[in-house]
Protein backbone atom coordinates (compact mmCIF):
# COMPACT_ATOMS: atom_id res chain seq x y z
CA UNK A 1 0.00 0.00 0.00
CA UNK A 2 1.15 3.52 -0.80
CA UNK A 3 1.36 5.44 2.46
CA UNK A 4 1.56 9.21 2.90
CA UNK A 5 4.68 10.93 4.24
CA UNK A 6 4.53 14.31 5.93
CA UNK A 7 5.81 16.47 3.08
CA UNK A 8 7.61 16.42 -0.24
CA UNK A 9 10.86 17.05 1.66
CA UNK A 10 10.44 13.95 3.82
CA UNK A 11 9.49 11.88 0.78
CA UNK A 12 12.70 12.93 -0.96
CA UNK A 13 14.75 12.19 2.17
CA UNK A 14 13.26 8.70 2.38
CA UNK A 15 13.94 8.20 -1.32
CA UNK A 16 17.60 9.07 -0.89
CA UNK A 17 17.87 6.39 1.79
CA UNK A 18 16.44 3.82 -0.65
CA UNK A 19 18.86 4.56 -3.50
CA UNK A 20 21.52 1.92 -2.62
CA UNK A 21 18.88 -0.81 -2.55
CA UNK A 22 17.24 0.41 -5.76
CA UNK A 23 20.62 0.45 -7.55
CA UNK A 24 21.35 -3.11 -6.50
CA UNK A 25 17.94 -4.36 -7.60
CA UNK A 26 18.18 -2.62 -10.99
CA UNK A 27 20.93 -4.91 -12.22
CA UNK A 28 19.01 -8.06 -11.27
CA UNK A 29 15.79 -6.78 -12.83
CA UNK A 30 17.57 -6.07 -16.10
CA UNK A 31 19.23 -9.49 -16.28
CA UNK A 32 15.94 -11.26 -15.60
CA UNK A 33 14.02 -8.92 -17.93
CA UNK A 34 11.24 -8.70 -15.38
CA UNK A 35 9.03 -6.09 -13.80
CA UNK A 36 10.68 -4.22 -10.88
CA UNK A 37 8.25 -5.54 -8.28
CA UNK A 38 10.40 -4.94 -5.21
CA UNK A 39 11.57 -1.53 -6.40
CA UNK A 40 8.00 -0.35 -6.91
CA UNK A 41 6.94 -1.72 -3.53
CA UNK A 42 9.76 0.21 -1.85
CA UNK A 43 8.69 3.43 -3.54
CA UNK A 44 5.10 2.80 -2.53
CA UNK A 45 6.17 2.31 1.09
CA UNK A 46 7.45 5.89 1.28
CA UNK A 47 4.47 7.46 -0.45
CA UNK A 48 5.93 8.20 -3.87
CA UNK A 49 2.79 7.20 -5.77
CA UNK A 50 0.41 9.31 -3.70
CA UNK A 51 2.79 12.30 -3.53
CA UNK A 52 1.55 13.83 -6.83
CA UNK A 53 -1.99 14.34 -5.49
CA UNK A 54 -2.80 17.70 -3.93
CA UNK A 55 -3.29 17.85 -0.15
CA UNK A 56 -7.06 17.49 -0.55
CA UNK A 57 -6.46 13.95 -1.81
CA UNK A 58 -3.70 13.01 0.62
CA UNK A 59 -0.63 14.01 -1.39
CA UNK A 60 1.97 16.76 -1.60
CA UNK A 61 1.20 18.12 -5.06
CA UNK A 62 4.52 17.02 -6.58
CA UNK A 63 3.94 17.35 -10.31
CA UNK A 64 0.50 18.93 -9.94
CA UNK A 65 0.77 22.00 -7.70
CA UNK A 66 2.63 25.16 -8.82
CA UNK A 67 5.83 25.69 -6.85
CA UNK A 68 6.67 21.97 -6.65
CA UNK A 69 8.72 21.88 -9.86
CA UNK A 70 12.06 21.58 -8.06
CA UNK A 71 10.75 18.76 -5.86
CA UNK A 72 9.57 16.89 -8.97
CA UNK A 73 12.90 17.45 -10.71
CA UNK A 74 14.71 16.05 -7.68
CA UNK A 75 12.34 13.07 -7.37
CA UNK A 76 12.69 11.97 -11.00
CA UNK A 77 16.43 12.65 -11.04
CA UNK A 78 16.97 10.51 -7.93
CA UNK A 79 14.95 7.59 -9.28
CA UNK A 80 16.66 7.90 -12.66
CA UNK A 81 20.05 7.57 -10.95
CA UNK A 82 19.07 4.17 -9.64
CA UNK A 83 16.86 2.73 -12.37
CA UNK A 84 15.56 4.35 -15.54
CA UNK A 85 12.88 1.65 -16.07
CA UNK A 86 11.50 2.44 -12.62
CA UNK A 87 11.73 6.16 -13.40
CA UNK A 88 9.74 5.60 -16.59
CA UNK A 89 6.95 3.90 -14.66
CA UNK A 90 6.90 6.63 -12.02
CA UNK A 91 6.96 9.40 -14.62
CA UNK A 92 3.98 7.87 -16.46
CA UNK A 93 2.09 7.53 -13.17
CA UNK A 94 2.71 11.20 -12.33
CA UNK A 95 1.75 12.33 -15.84
CA UNK A 96 -1.51 10.38 -15.64
CA UNK A 97 -2.38 11.92 -12.27
CA UNK A 98 -1.60 15.35 -13.68
CA UNK A 99 -4.07 14.78 -16.53
CA UNK A 100 -6.78 13.59 -14.16
CA UNK A 101 -6.29 16.53 -11.80
CA UNK A 102 -6.28 18.96 -14.74
CA UNK A 103 -9.26 17.68 -16.71
CA UNK A 104 -11.11 15.04 -14.68
CA UNK A 105 -14.25 15.58 -12.61
CA UNK A 106 -13.95 15.86 -8.83
CA UNK A 107 -15.66 12.48 -8.47
CA UNK A 108 -13.16 10.85 -10.79
CA UNK A 109 -10.26 12.51 -8.98
CA UNK A 110 -11.56 11.04 -5.73
CA UNK A 111 -11.94 7.57 -7.28
CA UNK A 112 -8.40 7.64 -8.65
CA UNK A 113 -6.82 8.90 -5.43
CA UNK A 114 -8.52 6.15 -3.41
CA UNK A 115 -7.28 3.55 -5.89
CA UNK A 116 -3.70 4.78 -5.59
CA UNK A 117 -3.80 5.01 -1.80
CA UNK A 118 -4.96 1.38 -1.85
CA UNK A 119 -1.87 0.28 -3.75
CA UNK A 120 -2.80 1.05 -7.35
CA UNK A 121 -0.45 2.25 -10.08
CA UNK A 122 -1.32 4.28 -13.18
CA UNK A 123 -0.06 3.82 -16.71
CA UNK A 124 -0.30 6.42 -19.47
CA UNK A 125 -0.81 4.78 -22.86
CA UNK A 126 -1.26 7.13 -25.81
CA UNK A 127 0.53 5.45 -28.74
CA UNK A 128 -1.57 3.68 -31.37
CA UNK A 129 -0.18 1.11 -33.81
CA UNK A 130 -0.25 2.02 -37.49
CA UNK A 131 -3.44 -0.03 -37.86
CA UNK A 132 -6.05 -0.99 -35.28
CA UNK A 133 -5.65 1.88 -32.82
CA UNK A 134 -7.93 2.23 -29.82
CA UNK A 135 -11.49 3.41 -30.54
CA UNK A 136 -14.67 3.65 -28.50
CA UNK A 137 -18.42 3.65 -29.10
CA UNK A 138 -20.70 5.34 -26.57
CA UNK A 139 -24.16 3.86 -26.01
CA UNK A 140 -25.91 5.74 -23.26
CA UNK A 141 -23.87 5.29 -20.09
CA UNK A 142 -21.83 2.43 -21.53
CA UNK A 143 -18.66 2.66 -23.61
CA UNK A 144 -17.39 -0.21 -25.74
CA UNK A 145 -13.69 -0.29 -26.62
CA UNK A 146 -11.97 -1.81 -29.63
CA UNK A 147 -8.36 -1.86 -30.79
CA UNK A 148 -4.85 -1.62 -29.39
CA UNK A 149 -2.30 0.53 -27.68
CA UNK A 150 1.43 -0.10 -28.11
CA UNK A 151 4.61 0.87 -26.25
CA UNK A 152 2.65 0.48 -23.02
CA UNK A 153 5.03 0.73 -20.06
CA UNK A 154 4.04 -1.58 -17.22
CA UNK A 155 1.73 -3.61 -19.47
CA UNK A 156 0.18 -6.41 -17.46
CA UNK A 157 1.32 -4.96 -14.13
CA UNK A 158 -0.13 -1.47 -13.68
CA UNK A 159 -3.63 -1.54 -12.20
CA UNK A 160 -5.17 1.41 -14.04
CA UNK A 161 -4.39 3.43 -17.13
CA UNK A 162 -5.16 6.75 -18.75
CA UNK A 163 -5.49 6.18 -22.50
CA UNK A 164 -6.40 8.14 -25.60
CA UNK A 165 -9.17 6.77 -27.79
CA UNK A 166 -10.94 7.94 -30.95
CA UNK A 167 -14.71 7.85 -31.48
CA UNK A 168 -14.22 7.14 -35.18
CA UNK A 169 -14.97 10.71 -36.28
CA UNK A 170 -12.61 13.51 -37.23
CA UNK A 171 -12.73 14.84 -33.66
CA UNK A 172 -9.49 14.68 -31.65
CA UNK A 173 -9.10 11.69 -29.31
CA UNK A 174 -10.68 11.61 -25.86
CA UNK A 175 -8.96 10.62 -22.65
CA UNK A 176 -10.27 7.68 -20.62
CA UNK A 177 -9.47 6.33 -17.18
CA UNK A 178 -9.61 2.54 -17.25
CA UNK A 179 -9.55 -0.12 -14.57
CA UNK A 180 -7.33 -2.89 -15.89
CA UNK A 181 -7.85 -6.62 -15.60
CA UNK A 182 -11.31 -6.26 -17.20
CA UNK A 183 -10.70 -8.51 -20.20
CA UNK A 184 -7.94 -6.69 -22.08
CA UNK A 185 -5.14 -8.81 -23.57
CA UNK A 186 -1.50 -7.96 -22.99
CA UNK A 187 1.32 -9.19 -25.22
CA UNK A 188 5.01 -8.38 -25.77
CA UNK A 189 6.11 -6.08 -28.54
CA UNK A 190 6.83 -7.82 -31.83
CA UNK A 191 10.53 -7.18 -31.19
CA UNK A 192 11.87 -6.36 -27.73
CA UNK A 193 13.74 -3.18 -26.87
CA UNK A 194 17.45 -3.45 -26.10
CA UNK A 195 17.15 -1.17 -23.07
CA UNK A 196 14.56 -0.35 -20.42
CA UNK A 197 13.75 -4.03 -19.96
CA UNK A 198 12.26 -3.53 -16.50
CA UNK A 199 9.66 -1.06 -17.79
CA UNK A 200 7.92 -4.13 -19.26
CA UNK A 201 6.84 -2.29 -22.41
CA UNK A 202 4.22 -4.20 -24.36
CA UNK A 203 1.01 -3.85 -26.33
CA UNK A 204 -2.56 -4.11 -25.08
CA UNK A 205 -5.71 -5.14 -26.96
CA UNK A 206 -8.87 -3.65 -25.42
CA UNK A 207 -11.31 -5.14 -27.93
CA UNK A 208 -14.55 -6.02 -26.17
CA UNK A 209 -13.76 -4.21 -22.95
CA UNK A 210 -16.53 -1.97 -21.61
CA UNK A 211 -16.50 0.94 -19.21
CA UNK A 212 -18.82 3.76 -18.19
CA UNK A 213 -19.17 7.30 -19.49
CA UNK A 214 -18.07 8.79 -16.16
CA UNK A 215 -14.57 7.47 -16.94
CA UNK A 216 -14.19 9.93 -19.80
CA UNK A 217 -11.74 12.70 -18.89
CA UNK A 218 -12.37 16.25 -20.08
CA UNK A 219 -13.22 17.03 -23.68
CA UNK A 220 -11.96 15.89 -27.06
CA UNK A 221 -8.50 17.26 -27.71
CA UNK A 222 -7.59 18.02 -24.08
CA UNK A 223 -4.57 15.72 -24.24
CA UNK A 224 -3.06 17.80 -27.04
CA UNK A 225 -3.54 21.17 -25.36
CA UNK A 226 -0.49 23.34 -24.95
CA UNK A 227 1.63 24.00 -23.04
CA UNK A 228 1.07 20.74 -21.13
CA UNK A 229 1.33 18.46 -24.16
CA UNK A 230 4.83 19.57 -25.19
CA UNK A 231 6.09 20.98 -21.89
CA UNK A 232 5.64 17.64 -20.15
CA UNK A 233 8.80 16.48 -21.93
CA UNK A 234 10.85 18.16 -19.22
CA UNK A 235 9.82 15.40 -16.79
CA UNK A 236 11.27 12.61 -18.93
CA UNK A 237 14.39 14.75 -19.35
CA UNK A 238 14.68 14.97 -15.55
CA UNK A 239 14.70 11.19 -15.27
CA UNK A 240 17.15 10.86 -18.16
CA UNK A 241 19.54 13.32 -16.54
CA UNK A 242 19.39 11.20 -13.40
CA UNK A 243 20.48 8.27 -15.55
CA UNK A 244 23.51 10.26 -16.66
CA UNK A 245 24.32 11.09 -13.03
CA UNK A 246 24.32 7.38 -12.23
CA UNK A 247 26.75 6.71 -15.07
CA UNK A 248 29.07 9.49 -13.88
CA UNK A 249 29.07 8.09 -10.36
CA UNK A 250 30.08 4.68 -11.71
CA UNK A 251 32.73 6.33 -13.88
CA UNK A 252 34.22 7.98 -10.77
CA UNK A 253 34.12 4.81 -8.68
CA UNK A 254 35.56 2.53 -11.35
CA UNK A 255 38.39 4.89 -12.29
CA UNK A 256 39.30 5.28 -8.62
CA UNK A 257 39.25 1.51 -8.13
CA UNK A 258 41.77 1.20 -10.96
CA UNK A 259 43.99 3.92 -9.50
CA UNK A 260 43.30 6.16 -12.52
CA UNK A 261 41.71 9.03 -10.60
CA UNK A 262 44.81 11.23 -10.99
CA UNK A 263 45.34 10.61 -14.71
CA UNK A 264 45.04 14.00 -16.44
CA UNK A 265 43.18 12.62 -19.46
CA UNK A 266 40.68 10.78 -17.25
CA UNK A 267 40.14 13.91 -15.18
CA UNK A 268 39.55 15.94 -18.33
CA UNK A 269 36.90 13.50 -19.58
CA UNK A 270 35.28 13.34 -16.14
CA UNK A 271 35.24 17.13 -15.95
CA UNK A 272 33.61 17.38 -19.37
CA UNK A 273 30.97 14.88 -18.32
CA UNK A 274 30.29 16.84 -15.13
CA UNK A 275 29.92 20.03 -17.16
CA UNK A 276 27.38 18.30 -19.39
CA UNK A 277 25.33 17.07 -16.44
CA UNK A 278 25.36 20.37 -14.57
CA UNK A 279 24.38 22.27 -17.71
CA UNK A 280 21.44 19.93 -18.14
CA UNK A 281 20.42 20.45 -14.50
CA UNK A 282 20.40 24.23 -14.92
CA UNK A 283 18.30 23.96 -18.06
CA UNK A 284 15.78 21.76 -16.28
CA UNK A 285 15.53 24.00 -13.24
CA UNK A 286 14.47 26.85 -15.51
CA UNK A 287 12.28 24.83 -17.85
CA UNK A 288 10.68 22.87 -15.00
CA UNK A 289 9.72 26.01 -13.12
CA UNK A 290 8.09 27.43 -16.26
CA UNK A 291 6.28 24.19 -17.11
CA UNK A 292 4.96 23.54 -13.61
CA UNK A 293 4.04 27.10 -12.60
CA UNK A 294 2.41 27.98 -15.96
CA UNK A 295 2.78 31.74 -15.47
CA UNK A 296 4.54 32.48 -18.75
CA UNK A 297 3.13 32.61 -22.27
CA UNK A 298 2.35 29.01 -23.34
CA UNK A 299 4.40 29.30 -26.54
CA UNK A 300 7.40 30.50 -24.55
CA UNK A 301 7.02 27.62 -22.07
CA UNK A 302 6.95 25.10 -24.91
CA UNK A 303 10.00 26.68 -26.53
CA UNK A 304 11.97 26.77 -23.28
CA UNK A 305 11.20 23.13 -22.55
CA UNK A 306 12.16 22.25 -26.13
CA UNK A 307 15.59 23.80 -25.65
CA UNK A 308 16.00 22.08 -22.28
CA UNK A 309 15.01 18.71 -23.72
CA UNK A 310 17.54 19.14 -26.54
CA UNK A 311 20.28 20.25 -24.14
CA UNK A 312 19.70 17.27 -21.83
CA UNK A 313 19.72 14.80 -24.72
CA UNK A 314 23.05 16.19 -25.91
CA UNK A 315 24.47 16.15 -22.37
CA UNK A 316 23.46 12.51 -21.91
CA UNK A 317 24.85 11.34 -25.23
CA UNK A 318 28.12 13.17 -24.61
CA UNK A 319 28.31 11.78 -21.09
CA UNK A 320 27.80 8.21 -22.29
CA UNK A 321 30.58 8.59 -24.86
CA UNK A 322 32.97 10.07 -22.30
CA UNK A 323 32.28 7.29 -19.81
CA UNK A 324 32.77 4.61 -22.44
CA UNK A 325 36.03 6.17 -23.63
CA UNK A 326 37.30 6.39 -20.06
CA UNK A 327 36.34 2.87 -19.00
CA UNK A 328 37.18 1.23 -22.31
CA UNK A 329 35.90 -2.20 -23.20
CA UNK A 330 34.76 -2.85 -19.64
CA UNK A 331 31.91 -0.38 -20.22
CA UNK A 332 30.43 -2.92 -22.64
CA UNK A 333 30.70 -5.98 -20.40
CA UNK A 334 27.22 -7.02 -19.38
CA UNK A 335 27.93 -7.34 -15.65
CA UNK A 336 29.20 -3.77 -15.50
CA UNK A 337 26.38 -1.41 -14.39
CA UNK A 338 27.57 1.15 -16.94
CA UNK A 339 26.63 -1.18 -19.78
CA UNK A 340 23.03 -1.41 -18.52
CA UNK A 341 22.81 2.26 -17.61
CA UNK A 342 24.06 3.36 -21.02
CA UNK A 343 21.70 1.01 -22.84
CA UNK A 344 18.73 2.16 -20.76
CA UNK A 345 19.61 5.83 -21.17
CA UNK A 346 20.04 5.61 -24.93
CA UNK A 347 16.63 3.93 -25.17
CA UNK A 348 14.99 6.42 -22.82
CA UNK A 349 16.28 9.36 -24.84
CA UNK A 350 14.50 8.25 -28.02
CA UNK A 351 11.57 10.61 -27.59
CA UNK A 352 9.68 11.56 -30.78
CA UNK A 353 10.39 14.45 -33.15
CA UNK A 354 13.61 15.73 -31.58
CA UNK A 355 14.65 17.72 -34.66
CA UNK A 356 11.20 19.28 -34.94
CA UNK A 357 11.27 20.28 -31.26
CA UNK A 358 14.56 22.13 -31.70
CA UNK A 359 13.35 23.73 -34.93
CA UNK A 360 10.24 25.19 -33.26
CA UNK A 361 12.06 26.24 -30.08
CA UNK A 362 14.80 28.03 -31.99
CA UNK A 363 12.23 29.60 -34.29
CA UNK A 364 10.25 30.99 -31.36
CA UNK A 365 13.24 32.78 -29.85
CA UNK A 366 14.49 33.80 -33.29
CA UNK A 367 11.25 35.70 -33.90
CA UNK A 368 10.27 36.75 -30.37
CA UNK A 369 13.66 37.64 -28.94
CA UNK A 370 16.10 35.84 -26.65
CA UNK A 371 14.98 34.26 -23.36
CA UNK A 372 14.90 36.95 -20.66
CA UNK A 373 17.73 36.94 -18.14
Amino acid sequence: MDIGIGSSVSTLMALRDLLPRLRMLAQTTDVKKEYPTEEMALLGSIGVFSAPFPAEFGGHGIGVTPGEGHALLTLLHLIGQASLPVARLVEAHINAIRIIMRYGSHDLQSIVSKAIHSGGLLGLWVTDPSHGGLTYVANGDRILLSGHKQFCSGAGRVTHAVVTASDGTDDPPRLLFLDLGQGETTSPLAASLSGMRGALTGQVDFTGVTTTADRLIGEAGDYMKEPDFSAGAWRSSAAALGGLYGILDQMRLQLSARGRQNDPHQRARFGQALLAHESGWLWLERAGAAAEDLVEDPARIVAMVGLARTAVERACLDGIELAQRSLGLSAFVTDNPVERMSRDLQTYLRQPAGDEVLHHAAGYFMLQGLPPI
